[in-house]
């Protein structure tokens, strides 16, 4: 299966037969409480908030709203509300973790502590999925938020995530796409020679549950007619469901367009730990947030 539309995902987090819980960080401000908010009206998620009390109690004044006290937890101070809601999802009180206005290096730095933190000793790595007007499913490219320059073996961990986190969603065989200007291999490329490398390596099954195809042009990647214009075969031509970037600003320039100028609807969140963590910037729409909130859900049931 694959998902084409927000539409069905919310579908799907609201058919699952537990309400997944999420322990929100720093959960004191109106945007993350309106789509908290939401998210608990429509059953996708029981929200655990922790934070200044009072911050949160106002925003919840302003809905009109209340949550059960033992789902709130006053630690005003942002680095110990991030371990706090660390430390909910390590005892099992939280299916996942939701980032609120606090900066995010203070939650990663709680995510990744060694000792009481999520990591599963893998790169961890940003997931955006994009509803795009023009394009008939779901797509995700990666990493535009985390991973600054990703080794090979990093982009081997991001699509292990990726693909991971998908397959949690209910995906068969995630079709991934290592993107470069042209589809064939040039020594003087390195994004060309890892992205075959990549796929040499799903090959192999160093990289399951996927297919892989690398060295892949962006226009031959989403659109079938481009690729059989220019010979380009493969089963990924023109169905792509992740999209792997040269790098972040690839990445991040290539979301940001789809966003922008494509218009297209937007969620995303951290994967590689040991649950999601919704990590939308303290400037996303309740919208967005909302959305992030229905992905995660999804993905953390697995």
């Amino acid at each position: 299966m694959v998902f084409k539309t927000f539409d069905e995902l919310i579908h799907a987090a609201k058919s699952k037969p537990h309400t997944a819980r999420m322990a929100v960080a720093a959960a004191g401000d109106s945007h993350t409480i309106e789509a908290v908010l939401k998210a608990r009206e429509e059953g996708i998620a029981i929200p655990v908030l922790v934070g200044d009390k009072a911050a949160i109690d106002a925003a919840l004044a302003e809905f009109g709203a209340t949550v059960p006290a033992e789902d709130i937890y006053d630690v005003p101070d942002l680095a110990e509300s991030a371990r706090k809601a660390v430390a909910l999802v390590r005892e099992g009180k939280a299916d996942f973790l939701m980032k609120g206005k606090l900066d995010t290096s203070v939650l990663l730095k709680a995510v990744v502590d060694k000792e009481n933190g999520l990591g599963q000793g893998r790169t961890m790595s940003h997931f955006t999925a994009f509803e795009i007007p023009t394009y008939h499913k779901l797509l995700v490219p990666v990493d535009g938020g985390m991973v600054t320059y990703p080794t090979l073996e990093q982009k081997k961990d991001i699509i292990l995530n990726t693909v991971d986190t998908l397959r949690a969603m209910g995906y068969d065989m995630p079709k991934v796409g290592v993107l470069a200007c042209v589809e064939k291999l040039n020594p003087k490329m390195p994004e060309t020679v890892e992205g075959d490398a990549l796929k040499q390596m799903n090959q192999r099954g160093e990289i399951p549950g996927c297919i892989v195809e690398g060295p892949i042009s962006y226009d031959c990647a989403v659109s079938k007619e481009i690729a059989e214009f220019k010979g380009f075969q493969s089963p990924c031509a023109g169905d792509c469901d992740v999209l792997v970037a040269p790098n972040i600003h690839a990445g991040n320039i290539m979301g940001k367009m789809l966003a922008v100028t494509c218009h297209a609807k937007m969620a995303g969140f951290i994967v590689g730990a040991k649950c999601p963590i919704v990590m939308t910037s303290r400037g996303s729409t309740p919208e967005e947030k909302y959305l992030s909130i229905v992905i995660s859900a999804v993905a953390a049931q697995k």
